[in-house]
């Protein structure tokens, strides 16, 4: 394919399906339970752990003289190649499970809207209803990144903008009018209690929220004029999350009842509310049923805002795992393209993989639908931040040992701001990377034990995995082809 033809993200496309990865509406109730805390940890982990992503992958994707491969190039040029095919590895893998945790809000969301509860009670239904859509979905990628874009687009406009901006609104009608409100907005509710082990456990749920902003790397070839538009979508991307993560959560904390706030579908919970409150206001007939119908449409666009996220995901990490496969890391299968330029094969097996998780998550918690989100995102936190402590201790080697290197971007503030980004990204990253084996609060006391078994089973078959491969196999081949190349010259 010449290069004329790879060029086909604009702008747009490129910030639509980067906020895709990152923009979430599904994570609102999980904000919400930290109530007015919310703005503490948004703000806490947005500025010392996301906008240090953000701008350190722009000064990275800037390097002039490297392949344009995302982390997987990042880590291999500063920390080598078994730590570089770890980094994608980990960025990829986390995102078989990702997926699952995605899928279960668009099964809650449609159990919702048919009125079928047995889609989540009943684990082989709710199983079923996972892997129906996710092929679906990944099925659709197969005809290349501008369906990816356009999917990107209708859902970050329709399944996020719209309905987020409709949350906002009615949430601040319903404070201005002076209705009792579930927390307090004071000095002593903003900031957490740090004795206790949960406030930590919630950290790390934020800390998912903003993970995925340099995913987007992989495509930076595919943008116009990169080195002014990669910078500038991240900034942008980062300053937004920051904010709608921060009011979503602090508005659903507002309207309804601690014990209320499902961590599946809470946001689905809140939109109903405040529907009725709203049509009530306003003195619309038949509120109650009017709020309700509008609250299934508005189930039905968020979850397209999900698909959108769902599609940007799969084809985002399994580039750079094709790109991995292109080098001898991976079988040549993987490496292998449908006309589109999509690594289809390599799709297929990444959708296995989430079968398998589907199921281990759906029947490994008796169908559980609550414990088998938190588990999910629980095991997607630490899975990635293996590969973010690899990008920092990687970016903490670009700035000391390569800094003749050009590229055209520079993380701001000078020498120190490069440490001070550094620093606090990989302490937060470590720090979360530990907590994030505790066992959420929430989950009954007979739960938290299965819950610490599947995730350390879970986590330990998935670091040793990629280890395994380099060495029994990445090794050797690039090894082969290493020398073919040398040969040729």
């Amino acid at each position: 394919m010449n290069k004329e033809n790879i060029k086909k993200i604009s702008t747009f496309g490129f910030f639509a399906m980067t906020a895709s990865m990152v923009m979430t509406v599904y994570e609102y109730p999980v904000f919400a339970q930290s109530g007015f805390a919310t703005l503490f940890y948004a703000i806490v982990a947005g500025v010392f752990w996301f906008i240090p992503v953000a701008l350190i992958s722009a000064e990275f994707a800037s390097v002039k003289l490297w392949p344009k491969e995302g982390i997987f190039s990042w880590v291999s040029k500063t920390l080598g190649n078994r730590l570089g095919f770890l980094a994608i590895f980990f960025q990829w893998f986390q995102i078989t499970v990702g997926f699952i945790t995605m899928i279960f809000f668009i099964v809650g969301a449609l159990s919702f809207v048919l009125g079928k509860p047995e889609m989540i009670s009943n684990p082989m239904l709710y199983f079923l209803s996972v892997i129906v859509i996710f092929w679906i979905i990944t099925i659709s990628q197969f005809l290349g990144t501008k369906v990816t874009t356009k999917i990107a687009k209708v859902g970050l406009v329709g399944g996020i903008l719209i309905p987020v901006s409709i949350l906002f609104a009615m949430g601040i009608l319903f404070i201005i009018q002076g209705n009792p409100l579930q927390i307090e907005f004071n000095i002593s509710t903003l900031i957490p209690d740090f004795s206790k082990v949960n406030t930590l456990v919630v950290f790390s749920g934020f800390i998912l929220a903003f993970m995925g902003i340099e995913a987007s790397a992989a495509h930076i070839d595919e943008i116009s004029n990169p080195k002014k538009t990669f910078p500038l979508v991240m900034i942008s991307i980062a300053i937004l999350t920051i904010t709608f993560d921060s009011l979503g959560g602090i508005i659903i904390a507002s309207v309804l009842p601690p014990d209320q706030i499902g961590a599946n579908i809470g946001v689905i919970d809140s939109l109903q509310y405040l529907f009725k409150y709203t049509f009530d206001t306003f003195g619309v007939a038949n509120a109650d049923n009017v709020a309700l119908l509008t609250t299934k449409v508005f189930a039905l666009v968020i979850a397209l805002g999900v698909v959108a996220e769902i599609s940007a995901w799969v084809v985002g990490p399994s580039k750079g795992m094709f790109l991995a496969a292109k080098r001898g890391y991976l079988p040549k299968l993987f490496s292998k393209t449908n006309r589109f330029d999509v690594p289809t094969n390599f799709i297929i097996f990444q959708g296995f993989l989430a079968t398998a998780w589907a199921a281990v998550l759906v029947f490994g918690t008796s169908g559980s639908g609550n414990m088998s989100f938190l588990l999910a995102i629980g095991l997607t936190v630490i899975l990635y931040l293996i590969a973010y402590i690899l990008f920092f201790i990687a970016y903490i080697v670009l700035i000391t040992k390569h800094k003749d290197l050009e590229r055209t971007y520079q993380v701001p503030f000078k020498k120190i701001g490069k440490w001070i980004f550094a620093m606090s990204g990989l302490v937060l990253s470590i720090g979360a990377l530990l907590i994030s084996f505790v066992p959420p609060s929430s989950l009954h006391s007979s739960q938290k034990s299965i819950y610490l078994i599947l995730i350390v089973v879970s986590v330990a078959v998935s670091v040793a995995l990629p280890l395994l491969i380099y060495e029994f196999y990445s090794k050797k081949e690039i090894k082969k082809i290493s020398e073919l190349e040398n040969n040729k010259k």
